[in-house]
């Protein structure tokens, strides 16, 4: 039997795991071994949205926040988008993340969840949560916060990449969110050969805490540039 897009996202998910080095004061936030609810919403929204066998485009974010797909397992969708937009009600976990009001703006914009999600899957380079240690709490981190850091996912990052372009995305042209993420990504792809075209979008956390009265701007760029034939 054939394996849907779904079925391959799921497994990827279920199987994902960090091992490599981190610099001290790093941990990395697996929402998969963490809460045995995220693997169940997980494979509600794949299920539900991807059960099909469509090439898609790839729109790629940092990492996970620790309120976003950190909670969820849903790339940019906390609860309160995953139960209100996509229906799946999250028992064990309330989460508000800032890029998730932004992207999901631009979902209903774009047609909605359905079509949207028929056409684009959203991951990131790691696809798990990075956290660093200050004063004495937790707060997130990207990827490309540190240099050390940096050294230490790259391998896994381009592994985890070619693992998400085997689903069936289209690599003729991929879209990445934000500057500095592209940058790092353009290393990646300088090495591996992932990508022939690289479209760069603001992010989308930064579009809400910057530039927030020009939303429907952005809204309106992302929305041209992914429905670009």
């Amino acid at each position: 039997m054939n394996k849907t897009f779904a079925d391959r996202v799921v497994q990827f998910n279920e199987n994902l795991k960090y091992l490599g080095n981190l610099p001290d004061d790093f941990q990395v936030i697996n929402p998969y071994l963490d809460n045995p609810e995220t693997i169940i919403v997980m494979q509600k929204f794949y299920y539900k949205y991807y059960n099909d066998s469509n090439q898609r485009k790839f729109l790629i974010g940092i990492n996970p926040s620790r309120h976003g797909a950190g909670v969820t397992g849903v790339p940019f969708t906390d609860t309160k988008r995953l139960e209100n937009v996509c229906g799946i009600k999250m028992e064990s976990a309330h989460t508000h993340e800032i890029s998730s009001v932004f992207i999901y703006d631009m979902i209903a914009e774009y047609s909605g969840a359905e079509e949207f999600y028929r056409d684009i899957y959203i991951n990131s380079p790691f696809p798990l949560a990075i956290v660093r240690k200050s004063k004495g709490s937790w707060i997130n981190a990207n990827y490309y916060d540190d240099k050390e850091l940096f050294n230490d996912v790259k391998d896994f990052m381009i592994y985890s990449l070619k693992k998400h372009i085997s689903l069936n995305l289209d690599t003729s042209e991929v879209f990445i969110l934000g500057k500095k993420n592209a940058e790092f990504i353009s290393k990646l792809n300088q090495e591996a050969n992932l990508f022939e075209k690289m479209t760069v979008l603001e992010h989308p956390r930064y579009i809400q805490q910057y530039k927030s009265k020009e939303k429907d701007l952005y809204i309106d760029k992302y929305i041209l540039a992914l429905k670009n034939k």
